[in-house]
């Protein structure tokens, strides 16, 4: 059965889709179907239209026909009169997937993720001349709400990278207006006079046809028969010489000119505009999607630019030295004010508000990947109560094509996150491994294998296990379903496999040396699901995130209640400190993760060895040792850290334990130049700096000491001993 039917006076237009029933369940179910209407728009000619055997009204409101990622085949069926047809798309690839034989015109849609509103163009010959045929619709999608989700993703954008989300040379479009001041980009130029160029061409011609004048004096010297009128001021001179019939008088003549402050505007705006018209016009013909039917009709405007330039009455005009004053005759007067208004028109800015302006987006699938960025920036920015001064933007937009933006990849698109200087997180955009670098923006990170691409990646940075030490979460938009269980939305399976993928694939490796280590801690895909919050939080692939830290949140436009989750998971990665969450990561079978967490503090009491105080008060001790009473509760095999305590100071340093050995009595003092023979067993650690743990002495609590001189804790649970 036919999904769509144009009855044409010239031919019947038929458009089907095998899919389509289960494509609009997928869409009325993720989007309500009290959402999934469209408006349809016609050319003269049309006889009627029916949407599965149903009438169409123009201008008026039906269920969708189009969605995104959809093959809808086409065919056109011209009467016998009709010599030719070819499919009039921007694109030319769309073009050529239509052929036409034996009156028949046919080939097939598919939107990929594009939507917005759309035009099908039909360009063919008939024994009256060359005809066009236009129907325009919508193309929705079948996750997001087009009419309410979209436009809060390009809001969000464009309140963070002005001019982000235009693009060109797509099949859908949206409506936009003018702001009433700003400049515009060249891209929005483009697409206002593209609507406004026939206005403007006959605007043009109506002037030089029927232009303004005014009255304009000059001196001319003529014999008495020629005077048409005798002024005052010669009557006496005239009076005098009246016998000498070849004697030149000075008279002031009134001419019509064309050389009025309109017409010098009307000069400078037609060459200017068609200098501008002309520049892009030969950018837009290098892009390769650029079709012949666009080239064509490009050059035709240009060449009837030109011709208009040319025009004989332009020699009486001179140059244009600006408006001293508002003109009455530019704001008001027939063809001035149409050309008036379109200078003015590609002078300003813009806003995506519905406006009779065509403007072209990326596809919804990049722009959901930038729009997820921006939440997951939010979202750490709040997590980390911080102000807008605490947030170094980095990021920059590059040019792309023609005259479009993208957001800058890798180390061009870094948000730092500080606190009183100190550096808390950072957050890469898209960085990108390649054979010859690693991955952009990220330092240390290796790919050893093939190039690996992630959409976001969040480094929270650490300090109770080794100081400036990053953890790194990775993110990645996907704008896809897999399908829905118990009343949530789930994420593509293979897209799971992805994140599983990039946590296996990327390694840390440091400056100069080959050693490769794990750097991943979980990779997550962000997707445009829904589902209430108690369903979803007992979904595989939320709870997947405790096993393994690999899964999924759902994320779309105002859906406070699953951005929820999002919020709290980050929250509890900038929370928890790095042993933790080094000690919840899987280990390899038959390997033992270490995690340093254990901390030994110990008083350092003045020696005569030669520096052993001074050393340890500078940062700079290599090894500390026991007295003869050591605890042997303390358990030594898992002791990574060693903080020297100074009486009436307190503590500062962290010490790494290098290594711990046994010595003798006598050996500790033989240190210290002492040759008293003595037996006793004590424990010497091999130290390494670490890191500075404070800026100054903080004391401490040592009443757990007791007897001995130590403290057995954790670097958690040494916030409880401060005083």
């Amino acid at each position: 059965m036919d999904l769509l039917t144009i009855q044409h006076e010239d031919f019947t237009l038929y458009v089907e889709c095998t899919k389509f029933n289960d494509i609009w369940n997928k869409a009325a179910r993720n989007v309500g179907e009290e959402n999934l209407l469209s408006t349809y728009t016609w050319s003269e000619g049309v006889v009627a239209v029916e949407r599965n055997k149903e009438i169409i009204e123009k201008g008026e409101k039906a269920p969708a026909v189009f969605f995104d990622n959809a093959d809808y085949p086409v065919w056109v069926q011209f009467n016998s009169y009709v010599k030719n047809a070819q499919f009039g798309s921007i694109l030319q690839k769309d073009n050529e997937r239509f052929s036409f034989r034996g009156h028949t015109l046919a080939g097939f849609l598919n939107y990929g993720n594009e939507i917005g509103k759309s035009e099908l163009n039909i360009i063919y010959e008939t024994t009256t001349g060359t005809k066009r045929f236009t129907f325009c619709y919508e193309v929705l999608s079948t996750k997001l709400n087009y009419h309410e989700h979209w436009k809060k993703i390009i809001e969000d954008i464009e309140q963070e990278y002005k001019m982000l989300s235009l693009d060109f040379l797509k099949r859908t479009f949206h409506g936009f207006t003018p702001d009433e001041s700003g400049e515009a980009p060249e891209l929005i130029w483009w697409n206002v006079f593209k609507e406004e160029q026939t206005k403007f061409i006959k605007a043009c011609r109506n002037i030089i046809e029927r232009p303004r004048h005014r009255l304009h004096g000059y001196e001319v010297y003529l014999r008495a028969d020629k005077l048409k009128r005798v002024p005052a001021s010669i009557e006496n001179e005239l009076a005098e010489h009246r016998k000498e019939p070849a004697r030149l008088y000075r008279v002031e003549e009134q001419i019509q000119s064309n050389d009025t402050q309109e017409n010098r505007f009307l000069k400078y705006a037609l060459g200017q505009i068609t200098e501008k018209y002309d520049y892009l016009k030969r950018r837009i013909e290098n892009l390769d999607s650029t079709a012949k039917t666009m080239k064509m009709e490009m050059q035709d405007m240009l060449d009837t630019l030109k011709h208009l330039q040319r025009n004989p009455f332009f020699r009486t005009v001179g140059a244009f030295k600006g408006l001293n004053q508002e003109s009455l005759i530019l704001q008001r007067a027939t063809g001035y004010s149409q050309v008036y208004r379109t200078w003015n028109l590609l002078r300003r800015a813009y806003s995506l508000n519905d406006g009779i302006y065509r403007l072209h987006t990326k596809d919804i699938a990049t722009l959901y990947e930038i729009w997820c960025f921006i939440e997951v920036s939010h979202i750490v920015k709040e997590q980390l109560e911080l102000n807008n001064d605490d947030v170094e933007h980095r990021n920059r937009m590059e040019m792309n094509g023609a005259f479009t933006w993208e957001l800058g990849k890798g180390e061009h698109s870094r948000i730092l996150f500080r606190k009183d200087g100190v550096e808390l997180a950072e957050l890469v955009y898209n960085p990108k491994h390649t054979e010859k670098d690693n991955i952009h923006g990220i330092g240390n990170l290796y790919v050893p294998t093939v190039p690996q691409k992630p959409d976001i990646v969040l480094q929270l940075t650490k300090d109770d296990v080794q100081k400036g030490m990053k953890m790194t979460y990775l993110f990645d938009a996907k704008y896809r379903i897999d399908s829905r269980v118990n009343n949530v939305d789930t994420p593509p399976d293979d897209a799971i496999n992805q994140m599983h993928r990039y946590r296996d694939a990327i390694y840390y490796k440091e400056y100069g040396q080959e050693i490769l280590k794990k750097e991943v801690i979980g990779g997550y895909i962000l997707f445009p699901g829904a589902g209430e919050k108690t369903d979803v939080e007992v979904a595989k692939f939320y709870n997947t995130i405790k096993d393994v830290n690999i899964g999924a949140f759902p994320l779309r436009p105002k859906d406070e209640q699953n951005r929820v989750l999002l919020e709290n998971f980050i929250k509890e990665l900038i929370d928890t400190r790095a042993a933790r969450t080094i000690s919840k990561v899987i280990p390899q079978k038959g390997a033992i993760i270490e995690v340093g967490d254990r901390v030994l503090i110990g008083i350092v009491k003045p020696s005569p060895r030669k520096g052993y105080y001074s050393n340890f008060e500078e940062g700079k001790a290599d090894l500390y040792y026991t007295g003869a009473q050591f605890p042997t509760t303390i358990a030594l095999h898992n002791l990574h850290f060693f903080i020297p305590y100074f009486e009436g100071k307190g503590i500062r340093d962290v010490y790494e334990i290098v290594n711990i050995r046994t010595i003798t009595g006598s050996e500790a003092k033989q240190l210290e130049d002492v040759k008293e023979k003595i037996d006793d067993i004590r424990l010497a650690f091999h130290l390494k700096f670490n890191r500075r743990l404070y800026d100054d002495w903080h004391k401490i609590d040592t009443s757990d000491m007791k007897s001995y001189s130590f403290i057995d804790t954790t670097f958690e649970e040494l916030q409880n001993i401060l005083q």
